[in-house]
């Protein structure tokens, strides 16, 4: 188990550097929310790390997160969805989850709303963006997400917040910006247009590795584990 004295230290330090990268950028690191990724991470320190001031906590795992759930490790924090969205998973996250992430195809939105209708409630989401084109991730490109956010306002019970993304990391930190640049650029474009059942308000990108040139760029949420909880 990692070292729970060690968790304020570094949420801290993230903070600190969080409202750096914001300053940066002309706004305020208040505006930035801060999501604790705790894949394999124990309830303690999940803990841990909402006595601390986290108020988002992200799981990549349906299965774990359900767990982790029912043992009251989340209470006191919204709950993410970050991991691949698989179709047979989408009935057990809805009306758990505040916030499903990585909503990647019409077919998901579309078993998220007719879940979300069935419980009487409004399923919040974010779009995935595959914004490197890279064939072994999952996320629309970014030239099918008009499509997709028209496909998206003819449906119930959902409600598109923004968009999210996992750009490709390189050494170069210079071509790792362009990449964040691209995505806020297309936020930007799609918040200017209007659809019903969306409000573009959170662009999440950015983790342990890039989490403040992704604020620089314009991210206002961060998905960080490894800088919060240590190595697994």
């Amino acid at each position: 188990m990692n070292n729970p004295s060690a968790i304020a230290e570094n949420i801290k330090k993230i903070r600190g550097n969080i409202f750096a990268a914001a300053a940066q950028s002309g706004r305020n690191g208040e505006d930035v929310l801060l999501v604790a990724a705790s894949k394999t991470q124990p309830v303690a320190l999940i803990r841990q790390a909402i006595d601390n001031g986290i108020t988002a906590i992200g799981e990549n795992r349906a299965q774990e997160l359900l767990e982790k759930n029912a043992e009251k490790a989340y209470v006191g924090a919204s709950i993410h969805f970050l991991g691949h969205l698989q179709s047979n998973k989408v009935n057990k996250l809805v009306g758990i989850c505040d916030i499903i992430e990585t909503v990647s195809s019409k077919k998901l939105l579309e078993l998220i709303g007719r879940r979300a209708s069935f419980l009487g409630i409004t399923q919040n989401v974010l779009i995935e963006i595959n914004i490197g084109k890279e064939p072994q991730k999952s996320g629309i490109l970014p030239e099918e997400v008009d499509e997709m956010l028209d496909f998206a306002s003819n449906l119930k019970c959902v409600n598109i917040l923004g968009m999210m993304a996992i750009p490709p990391f390189y050494e170069n930190s210079v071509i790792n910006r362009a990449c964040f640049d691209s995505m806020y650029k297309l936020f930007v474009d799609i918040s200017a247009k209007k659809y019903d059942n969306v409000s573009m308000r959170m662009l999440s990108m950015g983790m342990s590795d890039s989490y403040a040139e992704a604020i620089r760029a314009g991210a206002n949420v961060v998905r960080i584990g490894t800088a919060i909880f240590g190595e697994r």
